[in-house]
């Protein structure tokens, strides 16, 4: 997965520009468009009996996007396109993902395995790290804006860790997605 800024769109391929590199993706009929209007459009063009609208009616040059991609024989191959706010310059272009192992008030570590071998990454947080996922917000609401990454993320939660390279050694998370959160144990009762 990656995200950028969309360079350049034609109806079978997307080129995205990620900090000073562009990569080319591959689009077709089985890439999946999350953007603001593509179910409408999706449904007017069926309705239509059309195969279904084209990428620059969905996305436009200059819009910031996620893809989740697979190389096909040398070729990245869009496989989900989402839509997203607006990339700020601190944005991290690089992105992991796995299962919560550790997580203080400055530090998260996340595992997981690709395949046969595993992984372990540490991250750097602080107070500008964004936190996303399912009631966060309303949680943050509730306790007057801001709440701790610790009152959000937790050991065995699903996370996709948006990061920057702070230093030689460092890893600086700019956004944690919790995909998955695991049942409270007040919830499971």
């Amino acid at each position: 997965m990656t995200r950028g800024t969309i360079a350049s769109l034609s109806n079978d391929s997307m080129i995205l520009q990620i900090a000073d590199r562009q990569m080319v993706f591959a689009v077709d009929s089985g890439t999946v468009v999350e953007a603001r209007g593509a179910g409408t459009k999706n449904r007017a063009a069926t309705e239509a009996g059309r195969p279904g609208p084209h990428l620059s009616d969905l996305l436009r040059v200059g819009q910031s996007v996620e893809i989740s991609y697979a190389d096909h024989s040398g070729t990245w191959h869009a496989a989900h396109i989402r839509a997203i706010p607006k990339l700020s310059a601190d944005a991290g272009g690089e992105h992991s993902a796995g299962t919560v192992t550790s997580i203080t008030a400055g530090s998260l570590t996340i595992g997981g395995s690709n395949g046969k071998a595993t992984f372990t990454q540490a991250f750097t947080i602080d107070p500008k790290t964004k936190v996303i996922g399912k009631g966060v917000g309303t949680m943050a609401s509730s306790k007057g804006g801001r709440i701790a990454i610790t009152d959000a993320v937790a050991v065995g939660d699903s996370v996709g860790v948006w990061y920057r390279t702070a230093g030689p050694d460092t890893l600086h998370a700019t956004e944690v997605h919790v995909t998955k959160a695991q049942a409270s144990p007040s919830s499971s009762k």
